[in-house]
């Protein structure tokens, strides 16, 4: 199984009905806007997709239909993020079950595991799956960090092919090529951060905002990688008072009032997240009213399915 660790790959908000089920209309509804827009893959059930209130039941029909509706366009990834390492290793098989095409990973939850034991988890997972996999390095929000020296033991594993960078300090994406070369493909994780992490040899973004900008969110990318920084940076300095959303506790409330501005999702949460209201509210939807106001006009070619500019 082969994952390209390029592109766009956004971080996908899970759609619910005012009933709290899964709404699968919603859902489809956005992520056809973002096949239409050129992302280059999907990750199910992150921090964004409201994972830690999603049954297991919920999480592999989630998994099941979006394999389905994508059917084959690009790579369907589940994010594994567990309490126990038993529980990640039954998660990981029961998603290529279900068709997943790999997985991102996150060290264990709840416990702050020392280095030894970060390390054990992570590889009895790469150990008990054929998928690919993406570590996802995120000490601000999870406060586990992956250093270079636990990435070096990583590397026994072939599997074990990327990492989601969302340590916020740019430099990483430095130290993780100079110390590994392409070993390891970095995906910038850190929307605020990320043209500048694409710029210093990121191969790839997972995005949050891109789940209601997904043209610009595409465009930048494929500018950047063309080496039309100019125009990239003009698009980028737009989107950072947006994009800024992305690193609130309420990013998932933020992101999905994106959604319902730009017309390709819905506001539903599940609690104990509540619908944002009164003052905050008002000031979020300014950053994104201001935003749409004066949405640019995006160079021809940069962002689609099928396009010259587009990267392999």
């Amino acid at each position: 199984m082969n994952i390209t660790w390029k592109g766009v790959f956004p971080a996908v908000t899970t759609k619910f009905t005012d009933n709290d089920e899964l709404d699968f209309n919603a859902f489809d509804h956005n992520l056809t806007a973002q096949l239409e827009a050129g992302v280059d893959g999907f990750i199910l059930g992150g921090s964004l997709g409201e994972a830690s209130v999603l049954t297991d039941d919920e999480k592999f029909a989630l998994l099941k239909h979006t394999v389905e509706f994508v059917d084959g366009k690009v790579p369907v990834l589940l994010n594994i993020a567990e309490q126990t390492t038993k529980a990640a290793v039954a998660c990981a098989k029961k998603a290529q079950d279900f068709g997943a095409s790999g997985l991102m990973l996150l060290p264990p939850m709840r416990y702050k595991s020392d280095d030894d034991e970060t390390i054990a988890y992570l590889s009895a997972v790469a150990k008990n799956t054929p998928l690919p996999i993406m570590i996802y390095n995120n000490p601000v929000d999870y406060k586990i960090e992956v250093t270079l020296d636990m990435f070096e033991k990583l590397a026994a594993f072939d599997n074990i092919q990327a990492v989601k960078e969302s340590t916020r300090d740019i430099s990483n994406v430095t130290r993780m090529i100079n110390r590994f070369g392409n070993r390891f493909s970095i995906m910038t994780g850190v929307d605020p951060l990320a043209m500048e992490s694409l710029v210093m040899g990121a191969d790839g973004w997972v995005a949050g905002l891109v789940d209601a900008f997904p043209r610009e969110t595409v465009a930048i990318y494929r500018l950047v990688k063309a080496k039309r920084i100019d125009e990239a940076l003009a698009i980028y300095r737009w989107f950072l008072p947006v994009l800024e959303l992305d690193i609130h506790p309420k990013l998932v409330q933020y992101i999905k009032l994106a959604e319902v501005a730009t017309g390709i999702g819905t506001e539903n949460v599940r609690a104990p997240r509540l619908k944002i209201q009164g003052a905050e509210r008002e000031k979020v939807l300014k950053i994104i009213n201001d935003a749409l106001a004066i949405r640019p006009q995006l160079p021809e070619g940069s962002w689609g399915r099928v396009t010259e500019m587009q990267t392999a």
